[in-house]
């Protein structure tokens, strides 16, 4: 029998409404034999062109994991939450008699396990993908089904690559099979949407309000915060302020980003979407980050279950400046095997690499009810539908399973599967359906439950 749990979700003031973690305070007392119930949260981690294979492969046997080197290496503070995968096959993103394309089908197939139709046209199809498979079983249970998030905007006309539809390169996420879900890259898009009132009229009004007088969210719940305090044992009261601290320093940063990208002689004009996506093309990792803090504060605060977040659309060709990467990371994805060009593959996934292992610190910090973190109960898929950008190969993906699902995966081990016959990476997404409580006999193209 499981304990049930009431408590106080949110501060809410004028179009505001901050929703809380987990309050012990505010937890009905139970029995000490009975356990709160926390739940499972589900991500999908998308990084574009494959990675350099020579240097994700790690070279100790199957089993426990020992130290992480190459491109993994960033994730030696968290290996034993690490599960590599290695020999799954994204089959659907091979051409299977429709020629070029394999940027658009690999992503199209990553999450659906389904050959998306080759067209440019309006009469795009592929499959529900694994993400809004489970938000249409759970959704309910939260604010939000699924968080969307994104870091380059997409499309759903025009051709992209060999005559596919750009819906199908530039969007990870489908609600059915001719739906995709469009993906919010602006970081302050999605502040104000896990921050916003539920009265549409009212929360339009708070908002000129906040920007016209440089005010905070939290100046909107202030006083429900101090109701709410006075209720709170010390811990919970320092529990509560640091977390609206962190809200607040949250929403500074994206404050001073969204303000950095005004015309001075029109501050309070809505910021034009090419000029915000000009701010952030310069600054990747602050972008990156930022939206990590944010799918942390969905997941800490229960608004949502289930999300999405492609670092970049498939077949991208943003050049990494930052890292002394000037050529396009498609281009240099056709290396040809040439050692200069594999190198700075190299510095891009391991930059990619690094911003993951910095979302994994934020969840490793975030405290649960039970005493466990945030990663313990998390399952998060971590991997690109191409294996070697020059091959294009689909098969022996670069595919990482982070998190320990609530105490359901074995993880910090690495674990080959047999090529032949090869086992899909649909089979994965059944595993995790499991552990998320959705009931499923096949997926896509998936053959039975992956056994992790």
């Amino acid at each position: 029998m499981q304990t049930m749990i009431t408590r106080r979700t949110a501060l809410k003031g004028f179009g505001t409404v901050v929703a809380l973690p987990f309050l012990e305070s505010l937890a009905t007392a139970a029995p000490a034999t009975q356990s709160t119930e926390i739940p499972r949260r589900l991500a999908f981690v998308y990084v574009p062109n494959g990675v350099n294979m020579a240097t994700w492969r790690q070279p100790f046997a199957d089993g426990k994991i020992q130290e992480l080197t190459g491109i993994l290496q960033p994730l030696n503070p968290f290996k034993e939450y690490v599960t590599i995968l290695n020999g799954l096959a994204c089959d659907k993103a091979r051409p299977n008699g429709d020629g070029p394309g394999d940027h658009a089908r690999a992503m199209a197939a990553f999450l659906t396990g389904c050959q998306p139709r080759k067209t440019h046209g309006a009469d795009i199809k592929v499959g529900i993908s694994a993400d809004q498979f489970v938000a249409q079983s759970i959704g309910h249970k939260t604010r939000f089904p699924s968080l969307e998030l994104g870091i380059e905007r997409g499309g759903s006309s025009g051709s992209c690559d060999s005559g596919y539809s750009c819906a199908y390169s530039h969007n990870l996420s489908w609600r059915n099979e001719s739906t995709p879900n469009a993906k919010e890259v602006d970081p302050k898009a999605v502040f104000d949407r896990l921050f916003a009132g539920h009265d549409p009229a009212e929360l339009a009004a708070a908002r000129a309000k906040r920007e016209l007088y440089n005010k905070s969210v939290l100046d909107f719940v202030l006083e429900d915060a101090k109701d709410l305090s006075k209720t709170l044992g010390s811990g919970d009261q320092r529990k509560l302020d640091e977390y609206l601290s962190s809200v607040r320093e949250l929403e500074q940063q994206i404050q001073k980003a969204h303000a950095a990208t005004k015309a001075a002689p029109k501050p309070n004009m809505p910021v034009p979407p090419a000029e915000r996506d000009h701010y952030w093309r310069e600054r990747y990792q602050e972008h990156v980050r930022l939206m990590c803090d944010l799918l942390a504060v969905a997941f800490q605060t229960d608004l949502t279950r289930v999300a999405t977040f492609p670092f970049a659309n498939e077949g991208s060709n943003r050049p990494y400046k930052m890292i002394e990467v000037a050529e396009g990371h498609h281009d240099l994805s056709h290396h040809g095997n040439d050692a200069k060009k594999l190198d700075k593959i190299t510095k891009i996934n391991l930059f990619h690499m690094e911003q993951f292992a910095y979302f994994l610190s934020k969840l490793h910090s975030i405290r649960e009810a039970n005493g466990t973190t945030l990663l313990d109960n998390v399952m998060i898929v971590y991997g690109s539908g191409n294996g070697d950008g020059n091959r294009h190969n689909h098969d022996d993906l670069p595919i990482l399973l982070v998190g320990k699902g609530g105490g359901t995966i074995n993880s910090g081990r690495q674990i080959t599967f047999a090529r032949r016959p090869e086992i899909p990476l649909t089979n994965l997404y059944l595993a995790l359906f499991e552990r998320m409580g959705v009931s499923a006999k096949s997926f896509g193209d998936s053959t039975g439950v992956l056994k992790i």
